[in-house]
């Protein structure tokens, strides 16, 4: 897939990137005669895919509705170049007899495209709160001896939203569910992760008991801040990385290799920005060195590596106040880089980070859906990318117990 994910220099017309003109291919396959449009623009110019209500049926033009664009959720036929191998060497049967999706209330709409992906309906689940704020969940349907898959990640509110989907865990526990898989997008307490002079507690540990203690026999999550968290549960751990799902999306925008360098905004980043780059056909790799003096606050000190003329794309995990990879950007532009991507796959964006994002110094910023990103966060450089397809494999993968990481190679 390296080869393939962008042109060689020698091949391309102009060293200048242009976005697509036609559907990316991360929900294209032409080989089926099948073109289902994936990206619309929105008013602000915002590219995004459909957050309202959408049917695997639907035609493959794009709707309106109430000023806001609709597009068709992608169904089975319609894959990432990195899932189509691995459909047809597919070979377990999808009995969904004894399969059961549900959704807590932190992103709904990924929960739909997973289901619609999966060609199942979402399980009956009523989710209230009570006036003091406690949260209330019953199951509308039987879950006994079910293979069950219950989907939250623990985005802001963080604590409510962890919560609800510890008191979903316990309900298919004590509704006789045979298996419970939590899969959590985003892991938001993955942070935490050591302890430092003895004073912090290593809150990534204490989720990963509590969502045990719970009754979930799996965890599936994507992209975890520290891949050392796995070790903290006592349960099977999915660990599934979105860089294919944005490597599918910059194949489709014809980058030049000879302009390309991948950026790392810290040093504990290396290693994921040198996996990305070596999908883009071993592009070179720059660094910058920062020193952090606390939470949310980081300083840039200096860049490793050679950025001159060159198109930069920054990778990270996630994207919190954006306060280092604004100033990484920032950094870039003074040694001479052409342009500024910024690709994570955790959308965070706590203040002022859409100020910083907007700010004119990166050319497009490319997140994926693990964590909806409210309306008042939208903004023209924007792109969100769906990773539904991606989970609803892997689910259909865990339950008939055949290998995940085949997806990926």
């Amino acid at each position: 897939m390296a080869a393939s994910l962008i042109q060689p220099a020698s091949h391309s017309s102009s060293s200048t990137m242009t976005f697509a003109s036609s559907a990316s291919s991360l929900f294209t396959r032409s080989s089926r005669g099948l073109s289902l449009q994936s990206l619309a623009f929105d008013e602000s110019h915002t590219r995004i895919f459909a957050r309202n209500n959408a049917k695997c049926d639907q035609p493959g033009s794009s709707k309106c509705v109430n000023g806001k664009p609709i597009i068709p959720i992608p169904n089975e036929l319609t894959l990432p170049k990195f899932l189509e191998s691995a459909r047809m060497e597919k070979t377990f049967n999808k009995n969904s007899d004894r399969l059961k999706l549900f959704s807590g209330t932190a992103n709904s709409t990924l929960s739909q495209e997973i289901a619609c992906y999966m060609g199942l309906e979402l399980g009956k689940i009523t989710t209230k709160r009570f006036a003091d704020g406690e949260i209330y969940v019953q199951l509308q349907e039987s879950v006994r001896g079910c293979d069950v898959f219950l989907i939250q990640p623990t985005c802001p509110p963080a604590n409510e939203n962890l919560m609800e989907l510890l008191i979903m865990i316990d309900a298919c526990r004590r509704a006789s569910a045979k298996n419970i898989t939590a899969v959590i997008p985003y892991f938001g307490y993955a942070r935490a992760d050591r302890k430092t002079q003895g004073r912090e507690s290593i809150a990534a540990k204490l989720v990963a008991n509590l969502i045990t203690k719970a009754g979930a026999d799996r965890l599936l999550a994507c992209d975890l801040h520290s891949g050392q968290s796995m070790g903290y549960f006592d349960i099977p751990v999915d660990h599934v990385h979105c860089q294919p799902v944005i490597l599918d999306y910059l194949a489709s925008k014809g980058i030049s290799s000879g302009d390309l360098v991948v950026v790392s905004p810290d040093v504990g980043g290396v290693a994921r920005a040198r996996a990305f780059a070596k999908k883009l056909s071993d592009a070179p790799l720059a660094i910058v060195d920062k020193r952090r003096h606390g939470h949310n606050l980081a300083e840039v000190m200096n860049l490793i590596g050679d950025v001159k003329g060159k198109v930069a794309v920054m990778v990270d995990d996630m994207i919190d106040t954006a306060g280092t990879i604004a100033k990484g950007a920032a950094l870039l532009h003074e040694e001479g880089a052409r342009e500024v991507y910024a690709c994570c796959t955790h959308a965070v964006f706590s203040p002022p980070a859409v100020e910083r994002l907007s700010s004119g110094i990166f050319q497009e910023v490319i997140v994926t859906n693990t964590i909806p990103v409210a309306d008042k966060n939208y903004f023209p450089q924007l792109t969100i990318l769906s990773v539904a397809n991606m989970l609803g494999e892997t689910i259909w993968r865990i339950h008939g117990d055949s290998s995940v990481s085949t997806i990926f190679q």
